[in-house]
C-alpha cells in the first residue's frame, strides 16, 4: 500500500507539474522568474547535445543553419514532452490505484495503462480497452478533457509562434544594411557612428528591445 501511495504522489505532482509549467509558459502573460521549471531542465538538456553536434558541422553558414533548426524544433520537442508526461501520470495514477479495466483475453499490467492514458489523452476513443469503477471513468474522463484542452492550446499557440519568427526573420534580413553581413556589434556601431545616425541606432534597437519583450 505504501508504494501505491508513493506512486500516487509521484503521479499527482507530475500531472500538477506539467499542467502548471504549460500555463506559465503559454498562457500567463507575465514573465516567470523562479528558478525551478521545467522548460529550463528541457532546453538545458538538449541543447548541450545539440551544440555538440553543430561542432561537427563545417563553420560557417551551415553551422549557423544547423543552430537555426534548434530552437523551432526544440519547441515541438517541448510540446511532446509535456503530453508524455501528462500521459505518464495518468497511466502511474491508474497503476497506483489498481483501476479495474476491461481487455480483451490480455493480462493487466502498466503497459495496459499507459495504453489506456495515450488513447484517452489523444481522444482515440479506440475501446478495446475501458476502465471499471468510478474512480477510473472519473479519472479517464478528466484526462480526455486534458488532452483535448492541451492539442487545443498547441494548435492555437503555434500560429502566434509562426508570427513572431517571421517578424523576426525580416528584422534580421534587414540587419545586413546595418552590421554587415555577417552582423556584428562593432560594424553596427561603426556605420551609424561614421554616419553620424546614433538617433537612428536607438530606434533600431528600441526595435529589437520591443520584439524580444513579445
Amino acid at each position: 500500500m505504501a508504494a501505491n501511495v508513493g506512486l500516487l504522489l509521484i503521479a499527482v505532482v507530475l500531472i500538477a507539474g506539467v499542467l502548471w509549467d504549460t500555463f506559465e509558459t503559454i498562457i500567463l502573460p507575465r514573465r516567470v522568474t523562479r528558478r525551478f521549471r521545467l522548460p529550463r531542465l528541457f532546453y538545458r538538456a538538449t541543447w548541450v547535445p545539440w551544440s555538440a553536434l553543430a561542432r561537427h558541422v563545417p563553420a560557417g553558414n551551415p553551422r549557423e543553419s544547423f543552430l537555426s533548426f534548434f530552437g523551432p524544433l526544440s519547441l515541438l520537442l517541448l510540446f511532446g514532452a509535456w503530453a508524455l508526461s501528462l500521459i505518464l501520470g495518468f497511466a502511474l495514477f491508474h497503476w497506483a490505484m489498481g483501476s479495474p479495466l476491461n481487455v480483451r483475453n490480455e493480462t493487466v499490467n502498466f503497459w495496459t495503462d499507459l495504453y489506456l492514458s495515450g488513447t484517452t489523452f489523444f481522444t482515440l476513443g479506440l475501446g478495446d480497452v475501458t476502465p471499471r469503477g468510478d474512480i477510473a471513468r472519473t479519472v479517464t474522463v478528466i484526462e480526455s478533457g486534458i488532452g483535448f484542452g492541451f492539442l487545443a492550446i498547441v494548435i492555437a499557440y503555434l500560429p502566434v509562434l509562426y508570427g513572431a519568427f517571421s517578424r523576426r526573420e525580416v528584422n534580421i534580413s534587414r540587419m545586413d544594411a546595418h552590421a554587415g553581413s555577417p552582423p556584428t556589434a562593432g560594424e553596427l556601431l561603426r556605420r551609424h557612428i561614421q554616419g553620424q545616425n546614433v538617433q537612428a541606432l536607438g530606434q533600431y534597437l528600441h526595435d529589437w528591445e520591443s520584439w524580444v519583450a513579445e
